[in-house]
């Protein structure tokens, strides 16, 4: 049988399209590191860390600590250098004669080697007790014997735990440190006392023979009166558990108490301050009866409510109070 023959499309036949195919662009090559670059940087930031370290006003040789009479000290570590201490001259100090004899006694005992006391001032608020302290260290340390010598160190009362660090940087120094703190008192669950108690008495090291702790507060025994009395209500022993913070205070061996000053005291103290600082302008009557109406609105007399008068009043006299 014959094939049949195939039949043909009548269709034309499509052409084929062509897609353009992007080619992948061609990677870059990573720049390569010179060699030693890491290294260089690493070096470059240990010297910028060194630098950072070295501009931070930290004092631990003999050169940095007779370079100022003052210092405060920082928990990381640095005693900074008080330029000028803000301080109120001893013949101002009125009404607390037995409170200044018996500081300077004792600070002047300290400075010449001999034994001496941690001392507690504490009392009414504006009496002088801060400033007694600058002032006690003004005068002895400006002593023959002493000649400067004697520093005046002050750690903040949030700094007490870090009190042993600053006694160990201090220990093997040639000098002599009164360490102060201002308004010092503890409160609630607070249980830095601890450190404190253990650089005054008690500890293994203990305190250091070129070191005195100076403390001012409100408080007679540091705490709060309702502080004490929620220890006696919820500890199984009261009396003991009172008796561990109480004893705190008794680690000071000299207590000096200031009280409220008389009508008399204040006035002696606004005429003091007014002779010193040579204000004019005023007769005695008229400078008594303004002090005693300032202190009535103040509500209080103190040293430092005889102070703030003394300013009002040079201020609105024109008078400046040079050497302040």
């Amino acid at each position: 049988m014959s094939k049949k023959p195939s039949k043909t499309s009548s269709r034309p036949a499509r052409r084929a399209v062509k897609v353009p195919v992007s080619k992948p662009s061609p990677k870059r090559p990573r720049p390569m590191a010179a060699p030693g670059v890491e290294e260089r940087i690493a070096v470059a930031l240990e010297a910028i860390a060194a630098n950072l370290a070295a501009a931070a006003p930290k004092i631990s040789n003999a050169d940095s600590l007779a370079a100022a009479d003052a210092f405060i000290w920082h928990p990381d570590g640095r005693l900074a250098p008080v330029p000028k201490v803000s301080r109120v001259e001893l013949d101002l100090l009125q009404g607390i004669d037995q409170q200044v004899d018996t500081l300077i006694e004792n600070t002047r005992r300290f400075a010449h080697g001999l034994p001496a006391n941690n001392a507690l001032l504490w009392g009414a608020r504006g009496m002088g007790k801060s400033s007694l302290v600058k002032a006690a260290h003004a005068r002895i340390n400006a002593g023959p014997k002493v000649n400067g010598r004697l520093k005046l160190v002050e750690i903040h009362r949030e700094d007490i735990e870090s009190l042993p660090m600053l006694m160990a940087q201090i220990r093997a120094s040639e000098f002599h440190f009164i360490v102060f703190c201002d308004d010092l008192s503890f409160d609630g669950n607070d249980a830095s006392y601890k450190s404190l108690k253990a650089v005054l008495e008690g500890g293994i090291e203990g305190r250091p023979d070129n070191v005195i702790l100076y403390a001012t507060s409100n408080r007679r025994h540091l705490l709060a009166r309702d502080m004490i009395e929620n220890e006696r209500s919820t500890s199984i022993n009261p009396g003991e558990a009172v008796e561990e913070k109480v004893s705190l205070s008794d680690r000071f061996g000299l207590w000096l108490g200031f009280h409220k000053c008389s009508q008399d005291e204040y006035l002696a103290m606004v005429r003091g301050y007014c002779s010193h600082f040579r204000i004019k302008g005023i007769d005695d009557d008229q400078l008594t009866r303004e002090a005693l109406e300032w202190s009535t609105t103040r509500g209080s007399r103190s040293g430092r409510v005889a102070w703030q008068f003394v300013q009002e009043l040079a201020g609105r006299l024109g008078v400046k109070l040079a050497g302040k």
